[in-house]
């Protein structure tokens, strides 16, 4: 092993793939998670269960690491920020907190003159009540929330006044674009222009959950350029190091918008995996453990699907997959309907 302790805040499928990526680096990894079943144990070096504001719990995981990084935006910012007086925590908390807040997101878009698509804040019913050019539009917390949670879309005023919502949370309104495609960019950032980017990757969802991914996205050179562009110019700005997604819809005029954010490595990314000679977990060790950037090269287009919920079992029972296929198991103890359970990359 390395001399370098990484410690992950986060035990799901990404935590479990970062400490695969590290282990191929030869870096020791400690997952502290919330969740006593969280997958990522099966693939670290130690693991730590507690709640994320267990200031001990917390104490005795920052003892044992040298670099600490996450898996998932939605940590107490006050938790990232203490530990990160002790030990450096990358990307910084202060990224986190920025991206927790879909309302202060969105201005600091904006503010780099980068599209996004139209919004409001609500902070009261009352607020509703003369927004129908905002409509049809999603109604989303500002904060929390991810895979469709939170989030309510709408097409008109009656249905904005039956929504049974607490609005002690506060609210964003973003317009709905007529949406031709979604695609997505992953950045690693090593430090001022720094940086190894992936090509744009095309993604569906369905119910409001990641179902596939692909490269080559079917796009133009405006947009393939413009897409790389703006995630360089929104890292640069966040002085980001590590891996960060940035997820964006295209409308059937092809205009670009910044949808969001991702503070972290991606599951749109899961095919740099065995598309590319580095994925994008291991540029995010790579980069917040100050190791070698080594340029990306990308092996064979891919496409990736999610298996959600019961669709795991088939492919847990299958001995032998096709040489161009790629079969994830996440190891998630319960099978949950829209949960994800592992993923399929198939080279193409």
């Amino acid at each position: 092993m390395s001399d370098i302790t990484l410690g992950i805040i986060g035990g799901g499928q990404l935590g479990s793939m970062m400490a695969i990526a590290a282990k191929k680096l030869n870096i020791t990894t400690i997952i502290f998670c919330d969740d006593v079943d969280a997958p990522a144990q099966n693939f670290c070096n130690n693991f730590i269960c507690g709640n994320y504001d267990d200031k001990e719990k917390i104490a005795e995981f920052v003892k044992l690491v040298d670099i600490v990084t996450f898996e998932f935006e939605n940590i107490p910012y006050e938790t990232l920020n203490e530990i990160n007086k002790l030990k450096p925590v990358l990307p910084k908390p202060a990224v986190n907190r920025l991206i927790q807040h879909r309302l202060a997101e969105k201005d600091f878009i904006n503010k780099l003159n980068i599209r996004t698509t139209r919004y409001v804040s609500i902070e009261k019913k009352s607020d509703l009540d003369s927004l129908e050019d905002f409509l049809p539009g999603i109604l989303k917390t500002t904060t929390l929330g991810y895979d469709g949670k939170g989030q309510h879309p709408i097409h008109s005023i009656d249905e904005l006044n039956s929504l049974n919502i607490d609005f002690s949370k506060g609210y964003i309104l973003e317009k709905l674009v007529k949406l031709k495609k979604e695609i997505s960019i992953i950045i690693t950032r090593f430090e001022n222009q720094k940086y190894e980017i992936y090509e744009p990757i095309e993604n569906t969802h369905q119910d409001q959950i990641l179902r596939n991914s692909k490269i080559p996205a079917d796009i133009d050179n405006k947009i393939f350029e413009q897409s790389k562009d703006w995630a360089m110019t929104i890292s640069e700005e966040l002085k980001y190091v590590g891996t960060l997604c940035v997820e964006f819809f295209i409308d059937r005029n092809d205009n670009l918008y910044v949808n969001e954010i991702a503070p972290r490595v991606h599951n749109s990314g899961h095919l740099t995996i065995n598309a590319y000679n580095i994925s994008q977990f291991e540029n995010h060790v790579r980069a917040v453990c100050g190791l070698e950037q080594i340029p990306l090269k990308k092996i064979s287009n891919a496409k990736m699907i999610n298996l959600i919920g019961d669709e795991i079992s088939k492919y847990r029972k299958i001995s032998k997959l096709n040489d161009n296929e790629f079969f994830f198991d996440y190891l998630k103890k319960e099978i949950k309907d829209k949960r994800k359970m592992g993923h399929l990359t198939t080279l193409i």
